[in-house]
């Protein structure tokens, strides 16, 4: 019996959007060093509008899995719109998640949060920001409202 619902496994076994892209108009990229997974997504942006969007994750099923469902629900809808996107959303278009892996669904919101500033600093002429490496992992806040560490 799988910790996974059927709408994750699909997800992760046929993911959407997988891949670098060449030339992109916003990178963000962002990680958990406790739990190991690693997201980096692109963006290509026409008339304020996501025209295509990419991911590479390195991570579990579910790390995937958001990834996929989260480029998905972003893809041709505008910059503005694409920031609303909530880790909320994410996980309940994928049917839930377990508690555990609710971070996953955190990672992949802000990993589009990431790539949008990206984009912004760079459409305004302002230079990259380096990547975000540390993302808090939720899992071991629980019943805490502040972050532990940095």
């Amino acid at each position: 019996m799988s910790m996974y619902n059927e709408k994750v496994i699909a997800a992760f076994m046929n993911p959407k959007n997988v891949g670098a892209m060449e030339n992109p108009d916003g990178v963000g990229e962002v990680g958990n060093a406790t739990c190991g997974d690693v997201m980096k997504i692109y963006l290509r942006v026409k008339d304020e509008r996501i025209e295509d969007i990419r991911f590479e994750t390195f991570g579990c099923a579910a790390a995937i899995a958001t990834s996929s469902m989260a480029t998905e629900m972003v893809k041709g809808r505008t910059i503005e719109e694409a920031l609303k996107l909530t880790n909320r959303d994410v996980a309940n278009a994928l049917g839930g998640l377990p508690p555990e892996k609710i971070h996953c669904s955190l990672l992949a919101e802000e990993g589009i949060r990431a790539a949008v500033e990206d984009y912004r600093r760079r459409s305004q002429g302002l230079p990259s920001l380096p990547p975000r490496h540390e993302a808090v992992c939720h899992h071991d806040l629980a019943g805490s409202e502040e972050p532990r560490g940095d």
